[in-house]
């Protein structure tokens, strides 16, 4: 275990307002995001990280720990994470708190008593019976997604810096804005970065190992209607707020989010809006099967093309845009990224989860931009929200796998 406090750190970086925004298309997209990564550039600098450079129109943060001597040509290795945090809760004035030992039992988070995190509504916490839990006051989100691991990789970039006795390769590290709103790796400098593989820390449970996510579609349906005045609308008015209500009753039930799990794909309707002239619907489309992924975008298209012939070519009008792809595909070739990362968290009595992540990450796109990048675990839960919270010991243990992965690529063949 370091004997460097990522949980000193954690506490530190949750309380900087890092939230992203995807309204303002600028990158980054909120210019407080700065604010951490000028600290982490300045404890870079201060902990002795080689190549330090703030990318200070973008927000990026990147750093070198140099390989321990005669191991100068051992892989390169890289551990990345995020510094924004979701703007689906407040992020300001973040007032984390350590529950020692928790018993159980109902901890209440708000002055007022009304928000409280139970076993009740969220079971897992049975399972941190006896763990230190971080949570917040119940007026923000905690931040564990992902400041714990942006704590995580500064814990073992501080721990390789200080103790000589752990020897290892040459270690990249970098830290990323905006992957809430899914622009993390917009101006990612892979060149900069330099490494030829690399993990994100940016996961939950401890022993979660994610290689594989959703293909991803944005899907908008415009429908143009008619109005006419109710009282003399018979077989003249063509009302586009109930065709796209039309559009959503053609998609299939229960694929829809609120009934699937796993690997199960779905369709979900994001936003709607409209008027009896014109309405518009915006809807993700998700599989992590690449052959159901397509079929689900003919079947968006057919359901559109079904109510034009319905109701008159172009009442319905169909974009259709892929986001990101199942990384899977660029895993594969370079399986000793999950294989090597299962024997660490074994030898570290840490039960790997392979997790087929319901979602996006950083590492898809780094993946498809030529950098294989798996997801690690954090220890953070029930992100996005007031009832987010991290477990002492599990961050503790995910740095323990962070240097682990330093220090069997130090000898690793490739």
């Amino acid at each position: 275990m370091s004997n460097i406090d990522v949980i000193e750190k954690f506490l530190r970086y949750v309380k900087i307002d890092t939230q992203s925004d995807d309204t303002t298309g600028t990158s980054p997209s909120t210019m407080k995001q700065h604010d951490l990564a000028k600290l982490l550039f300045d404890e870079m600098n201060s902990i002795g990280v080689s190549d330090v450079f703030y990318d200070k129109e973008h927000c990026y943060v990147y750093g070198v720990i140099p390989a321990s001597k005669g191991f100068e040509n051992a892989p390169k290795i890289g551990f990345i994470s995020h510094m924004d945090t979701s703007d689906e809760v407040s992020g300001k004035d973040v007032r984390p708190r350590i529950v020692e030992k928790y018993d159980g039992h109902d901890i209440v988070l708000s002055s007022d008593g009304k928000t409280v995190l139970s076993p009740n509504d969220f079971p897992e916490l049975k399972n941190h019976v006896g763990e230190d839990i971080i949570v917040t006051d119940g007026t923000t989100l905690l931040g564990a997604d992902d400041k714990a691991g942006v704590a995580e990789i500064m814990t073992m970039a501080e721990t390789l810096l200080t103790d000589e006795s752990i020897s290892h390769g040459p270690i990249m590290i970098a830290f990323t804005p905006d992957e809430e709103i899914g622009a993390g790796t917009a101006f990612f400098d892979l060149g900069r970065f330099g490494a030829k593989y690399a993990y994100t820390v940016d996961g939950g449970k401890l022993g979660e190992l994610e290689y594989e996510n959703f293909n991803a579609a944005e899907g908008v349906i415009k429908v143009n209607g008619r109005s006419v005045h109710p009282g003399d609308a018979k077989n003249k008015m063509i009302n586009a707020s109930l065709i796209c209500y039309e559009f959503h009753s053609l998609l299939p039930v229960f694929q829809n989010p609120m009934y699937t799990e796993k690997r199960e794909g779905f369709f979900h309707l994001t936003e709607i809006e409209g008027s009896t002239e014109s309405a518009t619907a915006s809807y993700i489309i998700r599989d992590h099967d690449e052959a159901l992924f397509n079929e689900k975008k003919e079947l968006f298209k057919a359901a559109a093309e079904f109510l034009n012939k319905k109701y008159g070519e172009g009442t319905v009008e169909v974009s259709l845009r892929d986001q990101y792809y199942n990384m899977i595909e660029k895993i594969r070739p370079h399986m000793h990224l999950v294989d090597n990362a299962k024997k660490v968290m074994e030898s570290l009595d840490i039960v790997p989860i392979d997790v087929p992540i319901r979602g996006g990450t950083d590492g898809a796109s780094l993946s498809y931009k030529g950098l294989p990048c798996p997801n690690l675990c954090t220890g953070g839960y029930n992100y996005h929200g007031k009832y987010e919270y991290a477990s002492v010991q599990e961050m503790r243990k995910v740095v323990d796998i962070l240097l682990g992965l330093a220090k069997v690529y130090k000898d690793f063949k490739i």
